[in-house]
C-alpha cells in the first residue's frame, strides 16, 4: 500500500512507475495488491521516490478509506476477469464458427473441426469456473486459512 500512495501522490501510473524504476507494470501490481517484494525491487523502488529503503518496508495498517478502496479494486479487477471471459468466448464462438464452415466446404465426410472445439471448449469452460468462481478451492478464504496456518494465529 505504501508504494500505491506514493505512486499517485506524485500523480504516476503503474506505466510510469514500472519505467522509472526498470521494473515490469505486472510487478508494481502485484506489489500494490500486497505481496512481498524482494530486496532489490524495494531498493529500485526506493531510488525512484527519492526515500529511505526502511520507509518502503513499513505496512501502515488500512484505514477505513483504504479498506472501501481496496474492495473497490477487487471489484474492479473481478468485472475485468469477467469482461475477459466474455470477451474468450465470443473469440471462441467466432474462430470454431469459421473452423466449421472451413470444415464443411472442404472435407464434408470428416468433422476435424470437433477436436479443436472440444480442446478449446475445455479452456474456455476452464476459465469461466475460474472467473465466476465455481469451484472456490482456492479463494479468499482458502489463503487466509492457509496464511493463519503458516503464521500460527487467526487474521
Amino acid at each position: 500500500m505504501v508504494v500505491r500512495k506514493l505512486r499517485i501522490k506524485r500523480g504516476w501510473s503503474q506505466q510510469q512507475l514500472a519505467e522509472f524504476s526498470g521494473l515490469s507494470v505486472r510487478t508494481i501490481q502485484r506489489i500494490e495488491r500486497g505481496q512481498t517484494p524482494g530486496l532489490e525491487t524495494l531498493k529500485s523502488l526506493a531510488a525512484v521516490f527519492e526515500i529511505d529503503l526502511t520507509e518502503l518496508q513499513q505496512e501502515t495498517p488500512m484505514t477505513t478509506t483504504e479498506v472501501s478502496t481496496y474492495e473497490e479494486q477487487r471489484a474492479i479487477e473481478q468485472v475485468r476477469d469477467i469482461k475477459g471471459f466474455y470477451s474468450h468466448l465470443i473469440t471462441y464462438v467466432i474462430v470454431i464458427g469459421c473452423l466449421f464452415a472451413v470444415n464443411l466446404i472442404l472435407h464434408p465426410g470428416y468433422i476435424w473441426a470437433k477436436w479443436t472445439a472440444f480442446g478449446w471448449g475445455i479452456g474456455v469452460i476452464s476459465h469461466g469456473v475460474s472467473v465466476f468462481e465455481v469451484f472456490n478451492f482456492f479463494g479468499p478464504e482458502w489463503e487466509k486459512k492457509q496464511v493463519e496456518k503458516r503464521l500460527g494465529k487467526k487474521l
